[in-house]
């Protein structure tokens, strides 16, 4: 992650911080999504979709507003053919993204209770 101060508005920070926290929780050890395609890759792509629909997960958790910017246009276009190709990718994006929400939650909440 770039350094706080490098974002313009505190909210964008928030908002790259879920996508790559849930690109975290793909690890083997994790929930041991697929992290092998390559950029321009379906697998990529799907894993892009689950990342940024796991961030909007979590920022409506967290109460945070997730006004679409600029560059997100460019960016969603990347998935279309991965959404094109199979017209059950955004339910299984949805569910993988729900599942590392989930995973994140069950981590976090152990650790709020016994700080309490």
């Amino acid at each position: 992650m770039p350094a706080f101060d490098a974002f313009k508005e505190p909210l964008f920070y928030y908002s790259v911080l879920s996508h790559e926290t849930t690109h975290w929780t793909a690890a083997p050890h994790r929930l041991s999504r697929d992290l092998s395609g390559r950029f321009g890759s379906e697998s990529y792509a799907m894993e892009e979709l689950v990342a940024e629909l796991g961030a909007a997960f979590l920022c409506a958790e967290l109460g945070l507003p997730t006004d679409p910017r600029t560059d997100h246009a460019p960016y969603i276009r990347s998935w279309l053919n991965a959404l094109k190709n199979d017209k059950k990718a955004i339910f299984v994006a949805a569910a993988k993204a729900q599942q590392a929400l989930d995973w994140m939650t069950n981590k976090v909440e152990p650790e709020m209770e016994e700080a309490a």
